[in-house]
């Protein structure tokens, strides 16, 4: 076939949280196996990797990724509780310059489509970037309700696209893609987190450990859980409410925007936060790709344009 006679391959990156580090080891044995995505798309931390991508930064967010601990997820957390959300909006920002995408980056200006979603929050409808800023695009579809602050974009306040179109194989579609890759970070993840896991000390600066204890206490408690059997936390709440209605939500979007390959890591062992685990859901991300790699090659062939 020539380039032109191959199929558009189509990769819709879900939400996911922590899990979705796990995106970086799906892309980069796609990458390896020759399967380049040709349009990329992604919801929440998806757009994270796939900006990552496509800006050239995925090995140095992997790099990052893999020398985290929980200490340098806490630095990203506010000690005041005024605003919005919990998480230093500026920190965060540089953190995405430096790591991810290029402020000032336009998404029209990527070799490749792009797409982020979002939510309205005004009304629920869903957000589409497929042009403007890069990073101010990942920032709207990563912004979780109470974690990150909202988005103001063309009038609209935006938060986590994650809330209506977790797994953005429809975006993928819209954009011309011939059959589309899913990877869906959302199964299997009700009821089944480990309560009683054993953490590892962080190491240095006890000062914002302890800022950030006495100002959010519940916040700390989920990034650092105890091993009492006490009824949940506020959080603990919000966050298994937020897997619920996404597993819900994954479900009924997959069931009708059909994808033509759908990569699922197993990680409901990871809590929405355990960010610092990057390690095992990378590992995880290439393994499952590995085992529908052939798959996916086979409809590479098979579906020529």
């Amino acid at each position: 076939m020539t380039r032109d006679s191959q199929p558009r391959i189509g990769i819709a990156l879900g939400s996911g949280a922590s899990r979705g580090w796990s995106h970086i080891g799906v892309v980069k044995t796609l990458i390896d196996a020759g399967l380049e995505p040709d349009i990329v798309c992604g919801t929440s931390v998806g757009a994270m990797v796939g900006a990552a991508y496509l800006s050239g930064k995925l090995e140095k967010l992997e790099e990052w990724v893999l020398a985290a601990n929980q200490l340098d997820v806490v630095k990203f957390f506010g000690v005041r509780l005024t605003g919005s959300g919990f998480v230093d909006t500026e920190r965060f920002e540089h953190f995405l310059d430096q790591y991810v995408v290029a402020d000032g980056q336009q998404i029209e200006k990527f070799a490749k489509p792009f797409a982020t979603v979002a939510t309205d929050v005004n009304n629920g409808r869903e957000v589409w970037f497929t042009e403007g800023g890069a990073l101010n695009a990942v920032r709207a579809s990563m912004a979780m309700p109470g974690l990150f602050a909202t988005v103001s974009h063309a009038g609209r306040w935006l938060v986590d696209g994650g809330l209506v179109n977790p797994v953005p194989v429809s975006v993928c579609h819209a954009l011309g893609a011939d059959f589309v890759i899913a990877v869906n970070l959302n199964a299997g993840i009700l009821g089944k987190r480990e309560r009683n896991r054993v953490h590892e000390e962080a190491d240095g600066e006890p000062g914002i450990l302890e800022r950030v204890r006495r100002s959010a206490k519940e916040y700390s408690d989920s990034v650092f859980p105890s091993n009492r059997n006490d009824a949940p936390g506020t959080f603990d709440v919000v966050a298994n409410s937020i897997n619920i209605f996404q597993d819900r939500i994954t479900r009924s979007r997959l069931a009708g925007d059909l994808p033509d390959i759908v990569i699922a890591p197993k990680l409901a062992h990871i809590g929405m936060l355990d960010f610092h685990r990057a390690e095992e859901a990378i590992r995880e991300g290439e393994d499952r790709t590995k085992r529908v790699i052939d798959d996916i090659a086979g409809l590479a062939r098979n579906t020529a344009r």
